[in-house]
């Protein structure tokens, strides 16, 4: 074999070996958030909710409602860490550059792991919520035969009629704003432009959820830490307390 097909060889197999490597990262990092997810919805639930359910099907459609939120919690917590994940660990990849037990912190890690979050967050956005939302309403078709099979078909049907409405709202929005052929053509590009312009809005309705609520969590915040924490009193006059006794304890006197 000639030098140069030994290091294309040797470089194949190096490209390989650090793809498996991210995708063992990327899966234990998700296995993690997962089990942290799952145990955050099962500490704030309700006590009657996914578990004291007598019939097996409305138990069965409820842990997998339970599996999809806390999948969808784990992207919405992946997508929030991931951006302090990377500056540390661009910040420990500057600090030290020639050991050889954080090397696997570099850009490609980091490229994949945005690609994951950008892909399980829209289809959390455009599938799974609504998804889960509409299979714990659904009961079946009328006439069919119950079971999980028919939440399933119901579900698919309602979702595939809501995923019509939007498109065609889409459509209508379109050709009222502009009838150019760019215009239509981006309409077929749902990949590389209504997903990204899509998950922007969102994230941006949710900044600014973010700045509306946030004044009102910290006076919130405030005025229940002052009632439960008890006022020092270091600063107040004791002379001033006691001439307040006395005039109390003499006003009393009179009135006896």
């Amino acid at each position: 074999m000639a030098p140069a097909e030994q290091d294309a060889l040797a470089m194949r197999e190096q490209l390989f070996h650090e793809r498996i490597r991210e995708c063992i990262i990327c899966a234990l990092l998700f296995a993690s958030l997962y089990i942290l997810c799952h145990f955050i919805i099962t500490h704030f639930k309700k006590h009657a909710d996914f578990t004291a359910v007598h019939d097996d099907e409305d138990a069965a459609v409820n842990r997998i409602t339970l599996g999809l939120c806390t999948f969808t919690l784990a992207v919405a917590l992946g997508a929030v860490l991931l951006l302090p994940f990377s500056i540390i660990s661009n910040e420990v990849l500057l600090s030290f550059p020639q050991n050889y037990y954080i090397q696997w912190l570099n850009g490609s890690l980091i490229h994949g792991l945005w690609n994951l979050v950008f892909l399980f967050s829209n289809l959390s956005l455009v599938f799974l919520m609504p998804f889960a939302y509409f299979f714990t309403e659904s009961e079946g078709f009328a006439g069919s035969k119950k079971g999980i099979m028919a939440r399933v078909y119901e579900t698919s049907v309602v979702l595939l009629l809501l995923s019509l409405l939007v498109l065609g709202m889409v459509w209508v929005a379109s050709a009222i704003v502009g009838n150019d052929a760019a215009t239509r053509q981006s309409l077929y590009d749902l990949w590389e432009y209504y997903l990204p312009y899509l998950y922007s809005c969102i994230s941006l309705f949710g900044v600014l959820l973010l700045l509306l609520c946030t004044p009102f969590g910290l006076s919130t915040m405030f005025t229940v830490t002052g009632k439960l924490l008890v006022k020092p009193r270091l600063l107040e006059d004791l002379d001033e307390q006691l001439s307040c006794t006395r005039f109390e304890e003499a006003v009393v006197s009179r009135r006896i």
